[in-house]
């Protein structure tokens, strides 16, 4: 059985950064191969792991759409789909990856979260982790795309409006009653001190950060020349704090 982690929050917050760097420790620290999972539309995960992403679930389902009149004799549409959908597995060195992407049209992304979580679970027996980036916002909670999570972390930016995102995602986990067994809040982007509103909201809401990663200016810079963030060495104040951070729990 896998274990499974889940990493979600407002948009710019880095939860494609954090999302990688819990890869490198599960990489670094732990046996068993890892499937990640990039179930934002706004596809970057892989750039992080330094894979190479030909096709996503997205454009493979616009595909499957124009191609399904010419299913192979004796093959099911189901079994066609399935192996349609290995075709997008990239593989890597301790890490595979899945991408959902986005189609080429503006239909809405519920089929292709229903198809991603489908296909996840299926291959999720075979690894000793998986870890998914979800898409900024709530919409993967609405759709349940992420669901039945061992460690789900919550990254909010150095803002209030991040803390309030933290608590509206908090609030509808419950709401939802997803099977969530233990939540995480990471604040990204911090400053040596919080800023005074940022620890109001904090203490409001109460919500009481799990880990705070400083502003890392070995992160942008591996973002910026997209580098792999796996290489990032372990001197990183982000590689540091993730590292304590999953060592903990």
């Amino acid at each position: 059985m896998s274990f499974n982690i889940a990493v979600a929050g407002k948009g710019g917050t880095g939860k494609t950064s954090v999302a990688s760097l819990v890869i490198r420790y599960l990489k670094k620290n732990s046996s068993g191969p890892i499937l990640a999972i990039d179930a934002d539309p706004n596809a970057n995960l892989g750039e992080s792991l330094g894979l190479s992403v030909n096709k996503t679930i997205g454009l493979m389902l616009d595909e499957f759409q124009k191609d399904k009149i010419n299913i192979p004799s004796g093959m099911t549409k189901e079994t066609y789909l399935q192996y349609k959908l290995n075709e997008i597995i990239v593989e890597g060195k301790d890490i595979d990856l899945i991408t959902m992407g986005r189609g080429e049209g503006p239909e809405c992304y519920c089929y292709p979260n229903l198809i991603l979580r489908k296909f996840a679970d299926s291959l999720a027996e075979n690894y000793a982790y998986t870890v998914m980036d979800n898409e900024a916002g709530m919409e993967h909670l609405n759709r349940r795309t992420t669901q039945n999570i061992d460690l789900l972390l919550i990254i909010s930016d150095h803002s209030v409006k991040g803390v309030r995102t933290v608590a509206r995602i908090r609030d509808l986990v419950a709401e939802l009653k997803l099977v969530v067994k233990k939540q995480s809040v990471i604040i990204n982007f911090a400053p040596t001190n919080l800023d005074p509103l940022v620890v109001d909201a904090l203490d409001r809401l109460g919500i009481e950060p799990t880990a705070i990663i400083p502003e890392d200016r070995e992160v942008y810079e591996y973002d910026l020349k997209l580098k792999p963030l796996l290489d990032l060495p372990d001197t990183s104040q982000a590689v540091k704090v993730i590292s304590d951070l999953m060592a903990n729990l």
